[in-house]
């Protein structure tokens, strides 16, 4: 790292894979949306970075995932918040809510790398957000190696909102940090919906 870096040098910074589904925002462009249609109502759907198996992004979310780099969530966090309140998206939000982890989970690594990313990205938003929004009952298998069927079933039900007030007639920034299928998000916007809030919107640090 050079003086001036902070937890990406500028090399990889440059060569960094960046989407542009900020710029298709709610349209039939978005090609991150549509994993939705059908599905369950989604009014943005946004992802920082694409997933690029064994590449830089890749490392990053195991820097940060398994190796204590907690700040880089928020680091990322903040990049692309204010790359979307460039683009005034910061006016169609009310609060951001990071998926939550299981407590057995929290408790074995400490923080919940959502979390980090979703107050990185409400700070430049200049939003609130809450980690006590959403709770997970049950600790399910990793997703990693499942097949779209498989991840719905995984975590179909396992979302709740214990404090309905906290969401009720609210606009939803729901973020985790990688999407795949969307299974997760999905599952977590259906109960976000059931609990009153009048609109959920997505985001990642990337997207498979």
């Amino acid at each position: 790292m050079a003086r001036g870096e902070d937890f990406i040098c500028t090399d990889c910074n440059v060569k960094l894979p960046y989407t542009e589904y900020h710029v298709h925002g709610g349209t039939a462009e978005n090609q991150l949306l549509k994993r939705f249609w059908g599905k369950v109502p989604v009014r943005f759907a946004f992802a920082y970075l694409h997933f690029i198996s064994k590449g830089r992004v890749q490392r990053l979310l195991h820097e940060l995932k398994y190796r204590g780099a907690e700040e880089l969530g928020d680091h990322l966090g903040y990049r692309y918040g204010s790359l979307l309140s460039d683009h005034q998206y910061n006016s169609h939000f009310d609060l951001v809510v990071p998926v939550p982890l299981h407590q057995s989970k929290l408790r074995k690594r400490g923080y919940n790398q959502s979390d980090s990313f979703a107050e990185g990205l409400a700070r430049a938003l200049q939003l609130p957000w809450s980690n006590r929004t959403l709770e997970r009952t049950a600790n399910t298998d990793t997703q990693t190696k499942k097949g779209r069927l498989e991840r719905w079933q995984n975590v179909e039900d396992i979302f709740v909102v214990r404090k309905p007030e906290l969401v009720q007639g609210k606009r939803i920034l729901l973020v985790d940090d990688v999407m795949t299928t969307g299974a997760t998000l999905e599952a977590c916007a259906i109960a976000l919906l059931a609990a009153g809030c009048v609109e959920v919107s997505v985001a990642a640090i990337a997207a498979a």
